[in-house]
């Protein structure tokens, strides 16, 4: 029923009910109460049957695909866990965790960063421990169908068509996501290193975007072009040039955040992610395996990882 028609019948005058239609209210009403009591068993049974609560993730956006798509529905289906992720820029994600915007189970970063701005009592104590477990490389993604795309994949040097007229290149903010910062570390290098001073200027004139968003403005033709990690471009079967002559790349953490609700799944999820056996599907979609490095308290660390992680 729309807006108006509501307003148009809240205006007729109403009727004692007849007696057909209490009855068939309260069939209704009983019908409703026994079909909640059915759902709510029916769920109750379900959980029974798995055993297991579903797991959250709060992830870098750059691993939305793989997560998602692929890592996610693997590890629900070696573990029984359900999965359930969000993404968003490494340190928005950090800050939402400590205003508790966001609640979870594992934090996976892009940068160690924003491990630290969950460290301590005065950040909440979100964190006491984390560790590498892969890397993906920051390159420059472009649309294959502009002008600059075609300049790009004929193999001119990223640095000269990005100070082109008229091209759009797309970036992260530094504070809110590790890439950014990379971003402007990959350019300012460059421009020293080439002594060029149109690159060092072109990075003021580029867009700021939110991670999350990146790919879809460059897929929808909003932007030519935009640093990207290979991971999210490869899995978005978008090409990318390297940042020749200069080397950027995020290397990824996951903990088990203090306050996770479901610590069991959480340890779960964190063996998953650095079991060997990922290092296969890493790589299929532009990941570089790295030997884990442990970082934080020991003593914080569940016993069913300590082994794994090189923790004691």
């Amino acid at each position: 029923m729309t807006t108006a028609e509501s307003r148009r019948f809240g205006r007729v005058r109403r009727r004692a009910p007849s007696a057909t239609i209490i009855v068939a209210t309260a069939l209704i009403a009983i019908g409703s109460s026994l079909a909640a009591v059915a759902s709510t068993g029916a769920a109750t049974r379900a959980r029974t049957a798995t055993g297991k609560n579903k797991v959250s993730a709060i992830f870098a956006g750059s691993l939305v695909d793989i997560m998602e798509k692929s890592l996610g529905q693997e590890f629900t289906a070696a573990t029984g866990y359900p999965f359930e992720g969000f993404a968003g820029g490494s340190n928005e994600d950090a800050a939402a965790i400590k205003g508790k915007v966001r609640q979870g189970d594992v934090f996976v970063s892009a940068a160690a960063s924003a491990d630290h701005e969950l460290e301590g009592t005065a950040n909440g104590n979100w964190v006491s421990w984390y560790s590498t477990f892969t890397s993906s490389s920051l390159a420059l993604g472009y649309d294959r169908n502009t002008r600059f795309g075609k300049e790009l994949a004929g193999g001119k040097p990223w640095y000269k068509v990005i100070t082109e007229p008229g091209i759009i290149v797309g970036r992260t903010e530094p504070k809110a996501d590790p890439k950014g910062k990379l971003t402007v570390e990959a350019v300012d290098a460059t421009a020293k290193k080439l002594h060029d001073p149109a690159l060092a200027k072109a990075l003021g004139t580029f867009p700021v975007f939110e991670e999350t968003s990146m790919l879809a403005r460059l897929q929808a033709g909003q932007i030519d072009a935009g640093f990207f990690y290979v991971v999210e471009a490869k899995t978005a079967h978008v090409p990318t040039v390297p940042l020749t002559p200069s080397y950027k790349y995020a290397t990824y953490t996951v903990t088990l955040l203090n306050n996770a609700a479901n610590r069991s799944g959480g340890e779960a999820l964190v063996s998953f992610l650095l079991s060997p056996k990922r290092k296969t599907v890493e790589k299929k979609y532009g990941l570089v395996p790295v030997k884990p490095t442990f970082s934080g308290k020991a003593s914080a660390v569940p016993k069913s990882l300590r082994r794994i992680l090189g923790a004691g």
